[in-house]
């Protein structure tokens, strides 16, 4: 009898476990079955290529939902990361232009190193973060308004830097091939088992942005302020210090995935970024960053970014109606957002 017992005890833990682990990562399983019912219906879905096209993508959207998962870390949000990529992307694009193309935008702009136009493009993030962090810490102003004001002003913004009248705004092109080989070229032999160039600038900011948010000071005052700001403050954080920080940080990424963006696609326009911010709280939420604050990681942001990236490229393969695929991320994003709401209802 004891035996049988402590069997029936071990099993009924066993269940219990799982089925926490099932409460907990309720959203990520989903989407999980739904990659395997994609691969299985379309086999290509796993190939080689596909999964390397994937990571490519992913790339630039890791870089967004790293600077977005830090914000939401401390308790915040930005809906301004899109616009800040688009505004970014047009910037950069529009200086490393070829000297021959005919459309060029600075007739007589003398050639610059690749370099400087990309810091211009995370110096304009960065103006921008500083806009979010101070009107947040200084204003207090709430960080969906504030983030909502700047999203409109940024997209205004670039809007006007690429209008060139009488023809109105006009897609940025004719890229410079040692700019736009940053975003399409690779180490390794040509071919699916290349690393291409994206890839390893993603892999070098996830590391610094995990030494930053791990083994920094500024880490543990942004999981401080997350999770009880006041709190943070008796304990002595400055937290109005911090929260422009983490903005500003995000800003600069911002910056850089927008130059990332223009040299992988070949050009940029106005529109460049809409929505990247809602695909980033949704990636960062299914990855396990608290819309409460105070809990994520950084395995989880890039977990959560891949498996969206997947879904989306599923879907594509299968032919889902481009608007159908609007809708299903947009229940995709309110699902994950309940399922965080209610974890963190239970423990309180």
């Amino acid at each position: 009898m004891p035996a049988i017992d402590a069997a029936a005890k071990g099993t009924s833990g066993a269940v219990k476990r799982y089925k926490e682990f099932a409460s907990k990562n309720a959203i990520m399983l989903v989407l999980l079955a739904l990659v395997l019912v994609i691969g299985i219906i379309n086999s290509s879905f796993f190939s080689l290529s596909n999964i390397r096209n994937i990571l490519i993508i992913s790339s630039v959207r890791v870089i967004i939902a790293l600077g977005v998962g830090g914000i939401l870390i401390t308790g915040g949000t930005d809906l301004s990361a899109g616009r800040t990529v688009g505004l970014a992307s047009v910037i950069a694009a529009s200086l490393l232009q070829r000297p021959d193309y005919a459309d060029r935008m600075y007739r007589t702009l003398p050639l610059l190193p690749v370099i400087v136009p990309i810091a211009l493009a995370v110096l304009a993030g960065l103006v921008v973060g500083l806009l979010n962090g101070l009107v947040v810490a200084k204003l207090k102003v709430p960080p969906f308004i504030t983030t909502l004001g700047t999203m409109v002003i940024v997209y205004g913004v670039a809007s006007i830097y690429v209008d060139r009248p009488p023809r109105g705004a006009q897609p940025i092109g004719g890229l410079r091939p040692d700019f736009t080989k940053i975003g399409t070229g690779y180490l390794g032999p040509n071919g699916d088992l290349s690393i291409p160039y994206l890839i390893l600038v993603a892999a070098a900011i996830i590391v610094c942005y995990w030494i930053m948010l791990n083994k920094t000071r500024l880490g543990k005052n942004i999981y401080a302020i997350g999770g009880n700001s006041r709190a943070a403050t008796v304990s002595g954080v400055n937290v109005p210090k911090n929260l422009i920080l983490v903005y500003a940080i995000a800003g600069c990424l911002y910056g850089l995935a927008g130059a990332l963006l223009a040299a992988r696609t070949g050009g940029a326009t106005n529109n460049y970024g809409m929505s990247y911010e809602l695909d980033a709280i949704a990636a960062c939420v299914i990855g396990g960053v608290s819309t409460a604050g105070g809990i994520g990681k950084i395995s989880g942001m890039i977990t959560g970014v891949l498996i969206f990236e997947i879904l989306n490229n599923g879907l594509v393969i299968l032919g889902v109606n481009a608007y159908w695929q609007q809708v299903i991320k947009g229940i995709i994003i309110v699902a994950a957002v309940a399922v965080d709401i209610r974890k963190y209802l239970a423990k309180r």
